[in-house]
C-alpha cells in the first residue's frame, strides 16, 4: 500500500514522503496513529494544502518531546526488586516498569516510548533508551537493587554480587583457618593407650 507520511518514521521516511509499505503495517500502525494517509490523489492534494500546519504540529510535538528529554536524559531511577543470591531477579523489569518509574518522578513517558528489546532480569545499573519523538531520544539509567543501601552502593560503581561472594569466601576461609589453628578434632585426654 502506498502512503504519504505525516511525520518522520524510523527506517521509512520523513514528512511528505510517499512510501510503499505492507498493508498490515499501514492498517494497524501508520493509519490509526495518524502517522500517514493513503496516497490517493485526493489525500495528496489535501496533504499539500495542510503541509504547513502538519509541519508546525510536528515541530511543536518535537519541542515538547525535547523538553521532556532535557529533563530525564542521564537521570537515574531506583527500583527495589527481589532477587536471588546470584543477582537474578524474581520476575523481570519491562518497559511498563521503566515508564512508571519515570512517571513517578514527574515526567510524561508512555510505555510504548521505552525502547527495551528484552526485559531486564538481573540486578545492577542498566541504561535504557526512551524515544519521545521520531527525532528525539533520551537515555535513562535504571538502578535495580534489593534494598536502598544496595542501590546506593551500585550507584557508586560497586558490583554488589561480586563483593557478596568475596565476603562469603573470606568468611569461609577465616573459619577454616580458625579450625586448623584450633586443632580441629584433637582433644587431649582421649588418647588410646596400649
Amino acid at each position: 500500500m502506498k502512503v504519504v507520511l505525516l511525520e518522520r518514521v524510523d527506517n521509512l521516511g520523513a514528512i511528505g514522503d510517499v512510501v510503499t509499505v505492507k498493508d498490515g503495517f499501514a492498517r494497524n500502525f501508520l493509519l490509526p496513529r495518524d502517522k500517514a494517509r493513503r496516497a490517493t490523489s485526493a489525500n495528496l492534494k489535501a496533504f499539500e494544502l495542510d503541509r504547513v500546519a502538519i509541519e508546525q504540529r510536528n515541530d511543536k510535538n518535537k519541542a515538547d518531546a525535547q523538553k521532556i528529554a532535557d529533563k530525564i536524559d542521564g537521570q537515574t531511577y531506583v527500583m527495589i526488586r527481589q532477587a536471588g543470591e546470584t543477582g537474578q531477579l524474581y520476575g523481570s523489569v519491562a518497559g511498563r516498569d521503566v515508564a512508571e518509574a519515570v512517571q513517578a518522578e514527574g515526567a510524561k513517558v508512555e510505555k510504548s516510548q521505552v525502547v527495551l528489546h528484552v526485559p531486564i532480569k538481573t540486578l545492577g545499573v542498566h541504561e535504557v533508551a526512551v524515544r519521545l519523538h521520531a527525532e528525539v531520544r533520551a537515555t535513562v539509567k535504571i538502578n535495580i537493587a534489593r534494598s536502598a543501601d544496595e542501590a546506593e552502593r551500585q550507584a557508586k560503581g560497586e558490583d554488589v554480587i561480586a563483593s557478596q561472594f568475596s565476603n562469603e569466601r573470606e568468611a569461609a576461609e577465616q573459619a577454616a583457618q580458625e579450625l586448623i589453628e584450633g586443632g580441629a578434632g584433637q582433644q587431649e585426654g582421649l588418647g588410646f593407650e596400649a
